[in-house]
């Protein structure tokens, strides 16, 4: 009999334990509402004092059953929420979208009604009731309750994002942690068996261009919620600062996947014909404004010879775009930058004609050019050693990457103050 007891005891804690707060919820929510249901119904038996009083406690009970009803139903759908894939943090976001615009429906037909009920007691409602008292508190405490009310669920709201953002980061951390440590036993057990080049090449796979998108993306999420705040104009320049700053860590991030994939050759190639000065055309469209905008004078000096090309469209158009970048980013002002395409023509071996076409950018530095050819196609090498640019060194190691994946050649030619860039590819007929 008594272990009978125990058990029906240990039910009844469990099913306590886990529906308490909702319970609760429920009936804090429940008794707040009779309240504003006496100074309505009843509004005519009781005076002012009475109504403020009754109003007070209405507020304070449903504020409660709001805060603890919110709160269960967030933690319920989104307590141990974790992003899995790329799409996981809009719908999350998405979600908080839809939950806001729920609170504010209510809230405006909240206090819509309130309204309505207030002009109604002005018009004559406070004489239709009975009692003793002509009435008009129940009116004014109603619109200030959905006031009051419509500002406690968008604060809980707005919380629990803040607090669910804190614990995706730290469970992101620790992921990292762990992503780190399988890597690290990893590079442990390779040491023995790859070179020095190819450590650095895993590394970046493994670890950097993977693991640099989780703080990333907690950094876009924590300025969308600052965003929504109420700020000084000088905060809102400092959060627009972050922003940016952001915007370039993940360009920096991109960046730095493409040269790991290039490096490791772990590229996948779709040959195609196609004209180069069709595409540097192309190209000085697409850069148009950027172009407009630098202080510089772009002169194009395209052979009119046949330009055809067989080779990976979409990853020469990124080794193009890439140099007028870096001429963008690395240029004296006032300054020309030449972009010129010709085919070089050589004998083979074999004694027949091989012939190469190129395309050649250059222009003057603003900068002082005191590194070798070598130097500055190596990762993170920048002319700029102030690190004063918008540039991050990696774009000219991209380009000698791709060219050599592609089949073709990266030279580099200073001459004082004249950077010439030039990226030879073998020209294939028929």
């Amino acid at each position: 009999m008594d272990t009978r007891w125990k058990n029906i005891d240990e039910k009844a804690v469990k099913v306590f334990g886990k529906y308490y707060k909702r319970v609760a919820a429920a009936l804090a929510a429940a008794f707040g509402i009779a309240f504003f249901y006496s100074i309505i119904v009843y509004r005519g038996w009781h005076p002012t004092g009475e109504s403020l009083f009754f109003g007070v406690l209405g507020n304070l009970l449903l504020g409660a059953g709001i805060w603890l009803g919110i709160n269960e139903l967030l933690n319920k759908k989104f307590g141990d929420w974790l992003p899995d894939d790329d799409n996981s943090y809009a719908e999350w976001k998405e979600h908080g979208r839809l939950m806001e615009r729920w609170i504010r429906i209510a809230g405006a037909a909240a206090f819509l009604l309130s309204v309505w009920y207030f002009s109604y007691l002005m018009s004559g409602g406070a004489y239709q009731t009975g009692g003793w008292y002509y009435n008009y508190a129940p009116g004014y405490i109603l619109i200030i309750s959905a006031l009051l009310q419509f500002i406690l669920a968008e604060t809980v709201l707005q919380r629990f994002e803040r607090k669910q953002l804190d614990y995706m980061m730290e469970q992101m951390e620790n992921l990292n942690r762990r992503r780190l440590d399988v890597a690290l036993e990893i590079e442990k057990k390779s040491l023995e068996k790859v070179s020095r080049s190819d450590q650095l090449r895993v590394d970046l796979i493994t670890n950097v261009s993977h693991d640099l998108k989780t703080p990333l993306t907690s950094m876009v999420g924590y300025i969308e919620l600052i965003r929504k705040e109420e700020l000084s104009e000088t905060v809102r320049d400092y959060v627009d600062v972050i922003s940016e700053r952001a915007e370039k860590l993940k360009e920096m991030v991109n960046s730095l996947f493409s040269l790991a994939k290039a490096s490791s050759g772990n590229i996948e190639l779709h040959p195609e014909k196609f004209e180069l000065n069709r595409m540097i055309e192309q190209i000085f469209a697409d850069m148009d404004d950027q172009i407009k905008n630098s202080g510089l004078e772009f002169v194009t000096r395209l052979t009119d010879e046949n330009t055809e090309l067989v080779s990976d469209n979409s990853y020469f158009y990124r080794i193009c775009q890439n140099l007028i970048e870096n001429a963008l980013k690395y240029s004296a002002k006032g300054t020309r930058v030449f972009v010129t395409t010709y085919i070089r023509r050589k004998d083979s071996n074999g004694g027949s004609l091989k012939e190469n076409l190129c395309v050649e950018i250059t222009n003057t530095s603003a900068y002082p050019m005191d590194f070798t050819k070598e130097d500055i196609v190596e990762r993170f090498a920048r002319g700029d050693k102030a690190r004063s640019s918008d540039g991050n060194g990696l774009g000219l190691a991209i380009v000698s990457s791709y060219a050599k994946a592609l089949g073709g050649e990266f030279d580099i030619k200073i001459d004082c103050d004249q950077f010439k860039a030039c990226v030879i590819m073998p020209k294939k007929n028929g």
